[in-house]
């Protein structure tokens, strides 16, 4: 990297400003300028979905910014994350819909010999996918003028990033977006080929006989749902007393009768893998000891030929060297305020000019939440004063068929309501009373929405059925802008469509009816 050079830099940053040529237009709200003798406006540390959207926003304000990559364009979500399991989702699911012959033939269709798939073909649809989004992202970063440094910042106090071989970057404001990497608990033995984590999974190298899934999140159940479509036998190994722990009850409960049990999943709740050996493809088996959770007794030995490690994921800090700084994580995840500013510890004090975004701060482990958080890192920085709201961000999980999820389960909705003295709302529509799903022969599932009675203010919403991550971003929406459900229940939804579903959940908040 060529000697870095301190610039001086203009910056807008209040209630607007002139935005420079070929950024989007102008601003011409009141302004003030800070001078500064930095080499960047914000230096944002990462480049996954995170620090992309941190940067294009920077940039859309008029400031200098550069990006440390650490050589890894894209980060967890472009190249071991959501695009490539949506590529092999995508897939698998076009081979569980083409050899399920019933379902076929109650459309009049009928595939003489069946569906067969080529692996090495699936493998490359996803690395593909990859390919093409990663240049896309680093392109617009590009030609928006953001310097991309191929190397890794460690925070080394104020206003400084330590790149290595004796280098630093200088910028007015840093913004810290490493995300995450896959945790493995203690006792289990990864060697990438046997056992491994999601980033082995993806490369869909091989597709085994027979696969244990440690963990029923949302990283195993859609591996669970590619590797049944594929052909597997898979068992899940879940430590707590329920599987998909991140669901609402009443979801979970849908979820397993439409994503487990038809497809032959069978499960262990309240274990833990204490132990897992590797084995070798064609010659041993891996093996699986597994104890109470919580006697610790022993419980059972299992073989397979496969394990996915689904236990989560955390924090990528290790290497940003703020304990030097006398800065204190938590169990690796770096402290924030409400406005994404690093905290020197819990309950602590603001770093000034530093922020922490994405997974690395633990809030909320989700690509698009990363996004929102860089954005409102912006506008703090510009001094447009922002707050995320965290629970009117969607979350989705994309197996087939989908399920998706935007505020509050039902048990805190309810704790909610005890809390504070309000009646809690429940409305319940069905896909199978939906014109659009049963063209489909997708008449499986329900949406479900909670609010304040009093209030008619939308708490969470739960949605299991074809395309319920599309359909959640409208009750989202709604949430985020405070619509109450009856405003919602007099909108007018496209006929025959999917999103009719989320109208009569609207309308039978309020007592009206859709069917």
């Amino acid at each position: 990297m060529k000697a870095i050079v301190s610039v001086l830099s203009v910056v807008a940053t209040v209630d607007g400003l002139v935005a420079p040529s070929g950024l989007g237009g102008t601003r011409t709200k009141r302004r003030w300028i800070a001078m500064h003798d930095f080499d960047y406006d914000v230096a944002i540390v990462g480049c996954g979905v995170g620090g992309h959207g941190a940067a294009l926003h920077a940039r859309a304000m008029g400031l200098k910014t550069c990006v440390l990559s650490g050589g890894d364009v894209g980060g967890t979500c472009v190249n071991r994350g959501c695009v490539p399991s949506k590529a092999l989702l995508a897939a698998s699911g076009r081979v569980r819909e083409m050899s399920d012959e019933s379902h076929l033939a109650s459309m009049g269709i009928s595939l003489p010999g069946g569906a067969t798939y080529d692996r090495e073909g699936v493998a490359a649809h996803a690395a593909q996918l990859v390919a093409k989004v990663r240049g896309g992202l680093e392109g617009s970063l590009q030609r928006l003028g953001v310097d991309i440094i191929p190397k890794f910042g460690a925070y080394h106090g104020p206003n400084t990033l330590d790149v290595g071989g004796g280098e630093r970057v200088t910028a007015r404001d840093i913004i810290l977006a490493p995300g995450s990497v896959p945790f493995v608990p203690p006792g289990v033995e990864v060697d990438g080929e046997t056992v491994y984590t999601s980033d082995e999974a993806l490369l869909l190298d091989h597709v085994p006989e027979y696969v244990a899934i440690i963990g029923s999140g949302i990283i195993g159940l859609e591996f669970s749902d590619v590797y049944t479509a594929l052909g597997s036998e898979v068992t899940f190994i879940e430590a707590l007393d329920k599987l998909m722990p991140a669901f609402d009850r009443e979801i979970a409960r849908l979820a397993e009768r439409l994503l487990l049990t038809p497809r032959g999943i069978d499960y262990r709740t309240g274990v833990f893998a204490s132990k897992v050996t590797a084995g070798k493809r064609g010659e041993r088996p891996v093996i699986i000891e597994t104890i109470d959770a919580k006697t610790k007794e022993p419980v059972e030995t299992i073989e397979v030929d496969a394990c996915l490690v689904a236990t989560g994921r955390v924090a990528n800090t290790k290497k940003l060297g703020l304990d030097q700084a006398g800065i204190e994580t938590v169990r690796g995840v770096v402290q924030v305020d409400d406005r994404m500013r690093v905290l020197d510890g819990p309950d602590g004090d603001v770093v000034p000019h530093l922020y922490c975004i994405g997974d690395a701060n633990g809030i909320q482990m989700l690509a698009h939440t990363a996004s929102t958080q860089g954005i409102s890192a912006i506008e703090n920085i510009c001094g447009r004063d922002n707050v995320v709201d965290h629970e009117s961000i969607p979350g989705a999980c994309f197996t087939h068929p989908e399920v998706a999820q935007v505020g509050l389960d039902e048990e805190a909705a309810k704790a909610r309501a005890d809390e504070h003295g309000f009646e809690l709302g429940k409305a319940v529509s069905h896909f199978r009373a939906n014109s659009k799903a049963l063209a489909e022969g997708e008449g499986e599932g329900i949406v479900k929405v909670l609010f304040n009675k009093d209030t008619e203010q939308i708490l969470g919403a739960h949605i299991i059925g074809m395309h319920a991550a599309d359909l959640i971003q409208e009750v989202a929406n709604a949430k985020k802008a405070g619509t109450s459900v009856r405003d919602l229940a007099f909108t007018t939804h496209t006929h025959p469509t999917l999103s009719e579903v989320v109208d009569a959940a609207f309308k039978e908040c309020v007592g009206m009816f859709a069917h």
